[in-house]
C-alpha cells in the first residue's frame, strides 16, 4: 500500500485556534490519510478529519494505521512519514527501486488532485465540520 495525507480547506472555526492551520494552503483545514493498493490503485484506507496544524502525517499514521500492519510489513510513503519501522520513504538514490516507488507516489498525488477536483472537497467546506468526514468518505 502507498499512503499520503491530503488537506481540505474549511472556514475558520471560532474562536481562532492555530491547530486548524494548513501550511499547504495557508488557511484552516482538515487532514485525511489515504492509502492506495499498489497493484490496482484502488483506495483501500481512509483515516481522518484531523486538524491540519495539530496532526502531521506521521502522527495520523501512528494514531491508527500502524496497528493494522503485520509484523515486518511496510507502507510506501513520502518524506513526511519518517519512520523506518513502518514506512519506505524516498532515499535519494537513482536506482530501479527508487524509480518504482516514485511512480507509486506520483499515482497517489493524482488521486489527491482528484479529491480537489470534486467540487465539495476542492473549495472551502461551508457546513458543520462534523459533516466533512461523511462527505470525504
Amino acid at each position: 500500500m502507498s499512503v499520503d495525507g491530503t488537506d481540505c480547506k474549511i472556514f475558520e472555526p471560532q474562536p481562532f485556534d492555530p491547530k486548524w492551520f494548513s501550511h499547504k494552503f495557508k488557511v484552516p483545514g482538515l487532514r485525511y490519510e489515504v492509502g492506495l493498493c499498489i497493484a490496482t490503485g484502488h483506495i483501500v484506507w481512509v483515516n481522518g478529519g484531523y486538524p491540519c496544524g495539530e496532526w502531521p502525517d506521521l502522527r495520523i499514521a501512528k494514531d491508527e494505521l500502524i496497528y493494522f500492519l503485520r509484523r515486518g510489513e511496510k507502507v510506501i510513503a513520502d518524506g513526511g512519514y519518517n519512520n523506518q519501522l513502518f514506512f519506505i520513504t524516498p532515499n535519494g538514490l537513482n536506482n530501479d527501486e527508487s524509480y518504482r516507488q516514485s511512480v507509486i507516489r506520483a499515482r497517489h498525488e493524482t488521486v489527491n488532485r482528484r479529491f480537489k477536483q470534486f467540487n465539495i472537497l476542492g473549495s472551502r467546506f461551508r457546513h458543520n465540520i462534523e459533516k466533512h468526514s461523511d462527505c470525504f468518505y
